[in-house]
């Protein structure tokens, strides 16, 4: 089974690599398959490469909709 995570992109750097934050812990992912990603902008996480761009709306539904799981298995 494969995950990917909807994350914020906090920083960008100029080698293809990009920090981003889900649930407060930062990570370096690459983003070298996407144009033009920005500060703030909302990516799918997938082993460490950012595959796709989301809505913003649509990511933080998705943060939601993950964090009531959570509390549902707690």
């Amino acid at each position: 089974m494969c995950l990917a995570l909807p994350a914020r992109v906090t920083q960008v750097d100029g080698d293809g690599s990009a920090v981003v934050e889900l649930g407060g812990v930062k990570q370096r992912v690459s983003v070298a398959l996407l144009d033009d990603v920005k500060v703030d902008d909302y990516v799918i996480i997938h082993v460490g490469y950012a595959i796709s761009r989301l809505d913003p709306e649509a990511a933080r539904q998705t943060l939601a909709d993950l964090a009531q799981l959570k509390e549902l298995a707690s």
